[in-house]
């Protein structure tokens, strides 16, 4: 009998009661703006990045409105301005070279190699090429590079480093937090990510001047002595009249449901990583089928699993799609031509201008990925294994 998979790939779990009950204490009161606090009290928005700071091992932390906010504010407070060239990985989601365009920068793309992450020649070959002196790195799929070799590189060119570590929260290379390699590192509390209030971001960073502008830009309405985890008032002397507000903090609402998830995260990693682990297990040595190294340095949060079918045709790669499909696999492919909801590439982006990346191409050709929310068991993740083994075979050898 022919197995089929009848679970969700969209379905997160629900949020935790403490997060309901501290939502529902947030609303009782009425006071959801983060600034909006009675003598005495200190608000959610403000304990959660108190929380996330010692999470990130971090002097500072900022919470806002979103993973995308997040990554225009740090641009903006690491000094990018209109006109300038800002390089980033051209794998990576539709956010991260928006929040550059939506400075008026400009994105220069950089290829990536076929363990789906930053190539270094091509990187140092584009900071002499572009003059660009900020790199937005984005750990696209949790997929971490080696951050040693990308820092020296880096700090010897003078190219600051931003993070974009929506995929990898919780993450580490060699020990080290995912963020903490850069001046700043940006999160995303988006429904898909590790942890969830919707929408939502969070910065940090241990450069004073960098978190006082990020704070301010926020929107802090010169309140900034009420975060907990914020530079001294002294730092913000020479820069409150300088910066202007771009609006967009956290509420305590968003806050209030985050604070109990960021608790329960190492365990919820956990989790993942006995997911991916069924999936890579079942996966392993299928014929026609490469599966991703993950490096011993690495410690990866499997959120996600991609796998590459190197030299597949495109024809090839859509029928496996629609037979997974038709079992209740739900595989996502980043060689269409054309954008797919969440899924598109660097040479969809037009009002980038980018030029052809023959690398990337041929990566982004055969790369099929898939999510593993926490709805699902290791018990589903091999029957998810079993299927797509069985469909990439019978695609492969009708070859």
């Amino acid at each position: 009998m022919t197995e089929v998979f009848t679970g969700s790939f969209t379905q997160q779990e629900p949020i935790p009661e403490a997060g309901i009950a501290a939502a529902l204490a947030v609303l009782q009161s009425g006071r959801l703006h983060r600034y909006n606090t009675v003598p005495g009290e200190l608000s959610e928005a403000a304990l959660l990045e108190q929380d996330f700071a010692a999470f990130t091992r971090a002097r500072y932390c900022l919470a806002v409105a979103s993973g995308g906010y997040a990554i225009g504010c740090a641009l903006r407070a690491v000094g990018v301005q209109a006109g300038d060239k800002v390089l980033t990985n051209a794998f990576t989601l539709a956010p991260v070279p928006g929040a550059i365009a939506s400075l008026g920068a400009i994105p220069v793309f950089v290829e990536v190699t076929s363990d789906l992450v930053i190539d270094l020649t091509h990187l140092a070959q584009q900071i002499d090429a572009s003059g660009a002196r900020v790199l937005l790195l984005s750990h696209m799929r949790g997929h971490i590079c080696d951050m040693a070799a990308l820092m020296a590189l880096c700090n010897a060119a003078g190219v600051q480093v931003v993070e974009d570590c929506a995929h990898t929260m919780g993450a580490t290379w060699d020990g080290v937090p995912s963020g903490r390699h850069g001046v700043v590192g940006c999160y995303s509390t988006q429904t898909y990510k590790h942890m969830n209030s919707g929408e939502g971001g969070l910065l940090v960073s241990d450069d004073a001047g960098v978190m006082a502008r990020a704070i301010l830009l926020s929107g802090s309405y010169m309140l900034y002595d009420r975060h907990l985890a914020a530079p001294p008032a002294e730092v913000f002397a020479d820069l409150r009249l300088e910066v202007p507000n771009v609006s967009g903090r956290m509420d305590n609402l968003r806050a209030a449901i985050l604070r109990p998830q960021l608790a329960d995260l190492p365990r919820q990693i956990a989790r993942w990583n006995k997911l991916y682990a069924a999936v890579a297990e079942g996966l392993a040595h299928t014929p026609g089928l490469q599966l991703i190294d993950r490096p011993a340095t690495e410690g990866f949060v499997g959120s996600s699993f991609q796998a590459l079918l190197s030299g597949w045709s495109a024809d090839k790669v859509q029928d496996l799609i629609r037979r997974c499909a038709a079992r209740g696999v739900e595989l996502k492919w980043f060689g269409a031509d054309q954008p797919v909801a969440f899924t598109s590439r660097y040479d969809h982006w037009r009002y980038a201008a980018p030029p052809s990346l023959p690398q990337t191409d041929a990566v982004l050709a055969g790369l099929i990925d898939m999510r593993l929310p926490l709805t699902f068991t290791p018990k589903d993740c091999a029957l998810i294994a079993r299927i797509i083994r069985a469909e990439v075979s019978a695609v492969w050898q009708a070859a």
